[in-house]
């Protein structure tokens, strides 16, 4: 049941119907707590850890589809677009899938088919219900001189482990829309690699739709310059764009207080100017952006508190921790209105 005075307010995803959906990441527990906010606001969700490899597929003959399948419904209860979230990734994996039972890893083979089975498995599960894929996540590497991230999917298979996943999901739903999914997108040398790994997907032929932007952003960085020349670049490739996981962090990188019991007013200004501004940008390229997600809905459920600053509570959405609108979601009704 929507609270009323949540209803008063303009929706989000109205703000925004001309340009891109707008989306949120949730879990089981969200859509019971955050559920006014969710359906009167946005159009599109997206599973915050249930549709992971881990949380999925813990053994190889065991799928535990129980918490995708609540907030599948949910969505088809409430007409949301669906993301999915993800196929492949080096982090949230089941051990059982790089180690045989006596202990050996798997050949190459081995490997690949058990890759497909998983994406054949979920993505089937799903078909015609997921309208979009993160189908490989995070697979380029932060450090200087050194392209793909190291991992056991890379060790076993090879460079080409990114090329069959996407070959794989396109088999197992053609219609699905499918992303390649990273971070630090908008650091100059991590944006080359980015733009680098799927030009050279494109020219092979693999079948790749779209970039990923995750945008965990602060009050500070990165630049709007930075911002605009990453979604400028990777929209010279022709491809789609999505914003995947965006939430804007009231603390500077280097800031590692743990004192603050609420946000000061400065920060919250800070974080409306910012949203504004950023906001801009998306409805600027909104000819390649098709998608918004914050990853969360209000204030009161973030994965930043605790992380990267343990016993740390962070405020970067647009609703408080009452699920009240924010100074930044005030910015974006004006921006709306201009």
């Amino acid at each position: 049941m929507v609270h009323s005075t949540i209803k008063q307010h303009q929706q989000l995803r109205d703000m925004f119907a001309d340009d891109f959906y707008i989306g949120a990441a949730v879990t089981p527990f969200t859509i019971q707590k955050q559920e006014g906010l969710i359906t009167h606001h946005f159009n599109s969700v997206t599973a915050e850890n249930e549709m992971k490899f881990v949380s999925v597929h813990p053994t190889e003959d065991e799928y535990t589809f129980e918490k995708a399948d609540k907030i599948m419904s949910f969505a088809k209860e409430n007409n949301l677009n669906v993301r999915g979230h993800t196929l492949v990734w080096h982090n949230q994996t089941s051990d059982w899938i790089f180690e045989n039972e006596d202990g050996s890893t798997p050949t190459r083979n081995q490997l690949l088919e058990r890759m497909k089975s998983h994406i054949n498995t979920v993505m089937g599960r799903y078909k015609g219900q997921i309208y979009a894929w993160d189908v490989v996540n995070e697979a380029i590497s932060d450090q200087d001189g050194e392209f793909l991230r190291p991992s056991k999917w890379l060790d076993i298979i090879g460079e080409d482990f990114i090329a069959k996943a996407f070959e794989f999901a396109r088999e197992a739903d053609p219609n699905a829309l499918l992303f390649y999914n990273d971070y630090n997108e908008v650091n100059p040398e991590k944006r080359d690699k980015i733009y680098k790994l799927v030009k050279s997907l494109l020219d092979q032929g693999v079948p790749i739709d779209g970039i990923g932007l995750q945008g965990h952003w602060n009050v500070y960085s990165p630049s709007i310059d930075l911002i605009r020349e990453a979604i400028e670049k990777y929209a010279s490739l022709d491809v789609k764009l999505h914003i995947t996981e965006l939430d804007i962090s009231v603390f500077a990188h280097e800031d590692k207080r743990t004192d603050l019991k609420e946000p000061t007013e400065e920060m919250m200004t800070l974080q409306a100017e910012r949203y504004k501004e950023i906001f801009q940008v998306f409805k600027d390229y909104r000819k390649h952006l098709t998608s918004v997600t914050f990853w969360g809905v209000a204030d009161d459920y973030t994965w930043l508190d605790n992380f990267p600053v343990k016993g740390r509570k962070n405020w970067p959405f647009l609703f408080d921790e009452n699920h009240s609108p924010k100074q930044s979601y005030q910015e974006l009704t004006r921006l709306h209105d201009s």
